[in-house]
């Protein structure tokens, strides 16, 4: 049997249209798993479902809204009668700006989906990996979560948090046949980059002792083995995947 294998799996990836999350996506549909593709934006994600084939098909998931991850979790058990893997990819960037030029509502938003978002999805489909006595979750940090970059306060506080939550859910489940680990990248080249300055962007490339950007790729690598069951005793830990930027 092949490393990593996921065949007969189940594996839903949030934030699933674009970027770091159709790598994913594409990545554990390759180790054989049926994968949810979910988004809140459905027709990129059935664009996606339908490129990777292999019985790989849409979820329309609002992380944010708790009735709408209820819906996609139960959605994904009705049809494939399990979910084996969790990958909480979904996020935004916020707005690039110092803490006195944040609103209540650019603070509000990106906590929503980053961290509560987080916390929902993992509310959500824990009790069903708890009567099945497997899981695996995997959180889609940041290197900002341990560092914490300027002018993004609310991002770097959010993922600083995402870490934290997965080091505590872990501890919950760890006798439970769940492991449950986090991935913190650097600056990596996706669409969330539209969100920031070039200044910024420049900033955070700088960090790199590799001197670039990651790519999707790259991170959905590392979160194949967190998401197999070959990751068997490891759980409540944070991957670094940052060039070396973070060595921590």
């Amino acid at each position: 049997m092949p490393y990593f294998d996921l065949n007969g799996q189940t594996a839903v990836v949030t934030g699933a249209a674009t970027g770091i999350g159709e790598a994913i996506a594409r990545r554990l549909a390759g180790a054989g798993a049926t994968v949810a593709v979910s988004d809140v934006d459905a027709e990129g994600a059935g664009k996606v479902a339908a490129s990777i084939g292999r019985g790989a098909f849409p979820v329309e998931i609002d992380i944010a809204d708790p009735a709408s991850v209820a819906r996609g979790v139960a959605q994904v058990i009705e049809r494939t009668g399990r979910i084996d893997v969790w990958v909480n990819n979904a996020g935004v960037a916020g707005k690039a700006a110092p803490i006195w030029e944040q609103s209540d509502e650019d603070w509000q938003r990106v906590i929503a989906i980053n961290l509560t978002g987080t916390f929902y999805c993992c509310r959500a489909v824990i009790p069903h990996m708890r009567e099945r006595g497997y899981g695996r979750i995997v959180n889609v940090a940041s290197v900002a979560g341990k560092e914490g970059n300027p002018n993004m306060g609310a991002y770097s506080a959010s993922k600083a948090g995402v870490i934290a939550l997965t080091k505590s859910i872990a501890k919950e489940v760890a006798l439970e046949g769940i492991c449950v680990n986090s991935v913190a990248p650097a600056v990596v080249k996706t669409r969330i980059l539209d969100e920031l300055t070039p200044e910024q962007i420049a900033y955070m490339t700088s960090k790199i002792p590799m001197r670039r950007t990651g790519k999707p790729e790259e991170i959905a690598a590392v979160v194949h083995f967190l998401s197999s069951p070959d990751c068997s005793f490891v759980t409540g830990q944070c991957y670094d995947a940052s060039g070396g930027r973070a060595t921590y």
